[in-house]
Parts: C-alpha cells; structure tokens; sequence
C-alpha cells in the first residue's frame, strides 16, 4: 500500500431487508491499492457490504461514497460507478453461448465503447494473465470450475477498473482448483489495484492482505493488520472464529 487517500468509505452505514437488519452501524475505510479481507460466519453480512460498493445493493441510512461518488438508490452516477468497480461473484456467470474470447470483448465494446480490434487485444492480455491463452475459442462448458473462474477474474480487468470485489471466489470450486485461482489473486496484488476480497482463505489472507475485518451479525467486529489479528485479536468472539477455521 503506497496511497492513504481513501477510495471507499462508508460511515454509519444500515442496511434492512424488510424486518432483518443485515448492515449495523458500519464505518469502514479503504484506501488506494489497499487488500482488505473480510471473513465472519455465513449470515454476518459480507456479500451484502461488497454488494453496496459497486450498488448491486443499496443501504438504507448512513453514507457510502466510492471513488469519489456518492452511492445511493436513484444516484445518477451508478452506471460510472459500475465502471470503475469490478465484481468477480461465487459463481462464474459466464455466458454459455459465447466464447471466452467473446465473453471477455462483450462488455469493453458494450460499455466502454471499445473496438473490436481493440477489445481482443485487451481479451488475449488478460486471458494471458490468468494463464489461459490456449481457452480463448473454447465455450465455457468445456472448461474447469477453476478455468471458469479465472476467465471471470480476467473479465472484470478487461474492464479495467480501479477496483475489484472478491465474494468468496473459491467458495464453488472443488478443493484442488482453489490453488489456481487464489494463484492468480496473488499475482494481481502486485499490480497495485484496491481489492476487497470477502474469503474464508486464511492463507491466502495471511499473505496478501493489508487490512483484516471480521464480520458478525452486520456488524464490523475488528479491522486490524493480518499480524495483529491473527496472532491476538482483540474480540473473543472473532479468537473463536480463527480457532474453528484454523483447524480445518
């Protein structure tokens, strides 16, 4: 991390479905180039906090500015917002009918206005990055849940955002094929782009995060460097979570 500017910021921030309250009281900063890892039990609202950073979901009180614009239901900005902020989700989404070349140039030339020319150059980069050239002609089908996976990391950064929200990219990988693609996180950590990746990798954590968070019941428990949080957290209730998902 070179930058403290902030580049996502949410301040008192409530999220409702109906009666459940699914987001309490939530402050949270992220800066420029920052890696925050969010982890918590299933149900403690960390899907639905990255959710709201690229306006997938909206909250219902408090303030939520990224990039510089203001986040909210009806915000004008939102489709721009979309632009800047990538999202690789738990399940791949890929279009099966469509190549994977073809699934990574649809969305530069339907948003960004790109070529095609140039939207498959900038396809084969990333596909090269995520070490995949040789599955550019293949249809999703033919592929692993590992290669499907990576395809849709280099989707995102065919968009070239500034941003990238994880939501347990692994979560429906079958055990051998999680390697690959936490490989692949790996390396983008090293490009300098702000990501926030909501994980139960602890390794991967360990090594590449700047910032940990722990989530419980909608709210933000503890935030702290990897160091301090795996080694002493400060809350009982996250040394009971490490201790459960450490062993396994």
């Amino acid at each position: 991390m070179t930058d403290r500017t902030p580049i996502i910021e949410a301040t008192n921030m409530d999220k409702f479905y109906g009666d459940f309250h699914a987001l309490k009281d939530v402050n949270i900063t992220v800066h420029k180039g920052e890696k925050m890892v969010v982890c918590g039990p299933s149900g403690s609202g960390k899907s639905t906090l990255i959710r709201c950073f690229n306006g997938l979901e909206f909250h219902n009180s408090g303030t939520l500015v990224v990039d510089g614009i203001e986040v909210y239901e009806g915000a004008k900005q939102i489709r721009a917002l979309r632009q800047e902020v990538g999202m690789v989700f738990q399940q791949f989404n890929l279009f099966p009918h469509l190549t994977v070349l073809e699934n990574l140039m649809i969305g530069p030339m339907k948003v960004r206005g790109l070529g095609r020319t140039k939207a498959e150059e900038t396809a084969r980069k990333y596909l090269d990055r995520v070490h995949i050239p040789e599955q550019a002609d293949k249809y999703p089908s033919a592929l692993s849940g590992g290669q499907q996976q990576r395809v849709a990391i280099a989707r995102s950064l065919c968009m070239e955002t500034r941003i990238m929200l994880f939501d347990e990219p692994t979560s429906a990988l079958d055990p051998e094929m999680i390697n690959e693609v936490l490989d692949v996180m790996v390396e983008l950590v090293d490009t300098g782009m702000t990501m926030v990746v909501v994980t139960h990798e602890m390794g991967f954590a360990r090594k590449v995060a700047d910032t940990m968070v722990f989530m419980e019941a909608g709210r933000i428990v503890e935030s702290s460097p990897p160091e301090q949080f795996f080694t002493n957290p400060s809350s009982e209730r996250c040394r009971l979570f490490l201790d459960q998902i450490l062993e396994h």
